[in-house]
């Protein structure tokens, strides 16, 4: 006799071809389990960016010359926010799936009637929410510092949110590959603090010579950092529309590993 179970089991489901209910509900999870300790993820990064932009202006002060037109606090404040977006992001989901799998609850996610897309596209949505949340209020604590301009809104919002989906679906896969702290640490420590100081944070690429001026242009964290900085200011170190472009495709490609490997159960199913 058919039942509803071997219907589902044959890839018929009842909430049709995308469980909208099952996805807002993780999707919105993940968005309370980061709201729930805000000091630690929206409080922390904001100071951390003041702690940075002090640091810079006692060290510097008011000799150092010009960048992109710009006095250097106001280039080094885009930088920084865009840092915090894309590193927030990548904790989100790297935390998210790394302690699931410790604690063991990831059959939280695993035997809810979700397809491997609908929690793949869940969890990431939930790490670009934070990135945007964290650089939306860091926005408007620099302001109260810092006399930022605003010259295009729309590269702001787009490279925020390519950042932030570049980052979070980096970070799933890391959580998926981590079985302990040490594993984060070391993607953590190893590839995404490296490639956002080394992305034009601090400093414009154009003084780079030689080899570290064409590495720069494979570090896709630079095009991220480039273009929002550019949103602000209306100055960039390479042309706005091939970041545009490249962060596109590091996107797909990203997302399409994160969803085939989730879908293949890689270190979550034995």
């Amino acid at each position: 006799m058919s039942t509803t179970y071997d219907k589902y089991k044959m890839g018929v489901r009842r909430f049709g071809r995308v469980n909208w209910v099952g996805f807002y509900t993780l999707y919105f999870k993940e968005v309370q389990r980061f709201f729930s300790v805000w000091i630690q993820t929206i409080v922390s990064p904001i100071i951390t960016l003041l702690l940075f932009l002090t640091v810079f202006s006692i060290a510097i002060g008011s000799d150092r010359e010009d960048i992109l037109g710009h006095k250097f606090t106001t280039f080094l404040v885009p930088g920084l926010i865009a840092m915090q977006i894309m590193q927030n992001a990548f904790a989100n989901t790297s935390s998210s799936l790394m302690i699931s799998k410790i604690q063991g609850n990831i059959v939280d996610i695993l035997f809810p009637p979700l397809s491997p897309g609908e929690v793949t596209f869940a969890l990431i949505l939930g790490g670009i929410t934070r990135g945007i949340v964290v650089g939306f209020f860091s926005i408007l604590v620099s302001l109260i510092f810092i006399k930022i301009p605003f010259n295009h809104f729309f590269y702001v919002i787009t490279y925020a949110t390519l950042g932030s989906c570049l980052l979070a679906a980096l970070g799933f896969i890391a959580g998926l590959w981590s079985e302990k702290f040490d594993n984060m640490a070391a993607v953590t420590n190893f590839i995404v603090v490296p490639l956002s100081f080394l992305s034009g944070t601090f400093f414009s690429i154009s003084r780079l010579e030689g080899p570290f001026y064409i590495l720069s242009q494979f570090n896709p964290f630079f095009y991220i950092i480039d273009g929002f900085r550019f949103g602000f200011l209306g100055q960039s170190d390479a042309n706005i529309y091939n970041g545009l472009i490249i962060l596109l495709i590091c996107n797909v490609f990203l997302l399409t590993v994160c969803y085939l490997l989730f879908k293949n159960g890689y270190k979550i199913k034995s």
